[in-house]
């Protein structure tokens, strides 16, 4: 398993989650099914230190101001 952080747009409301899914792509797949419509951006650089970890799922990390 990854952990990426992606930034979730939806006009002008943004935020930031971290993701662990099977692949970068997966945790796309993961967040576009939880956000139709928004635009989704994987966040760079990846952080190695937190990039490998264990099970799936979502946290909201951190509001991002418009």
């Amino acid at each position: 398993m990854i952990r990426v952080s992606v930034e979730v747009r939806r006009g002008d409301i943004s935020y930031r989650v971290a993701v662990q899914a099977r692949s970068i792509r997966r945790a796309l797949e993961i967040l576009g099914g939880r956000n139709p419509g928004c635009e989704l951006r994987v966040v760079f650089p990846i952080d190695p230190e937190s990039f490998f970890v264990r099970g799936e799922g979502v946290e909201r990390i951190e509001p991002e101001a418009a």
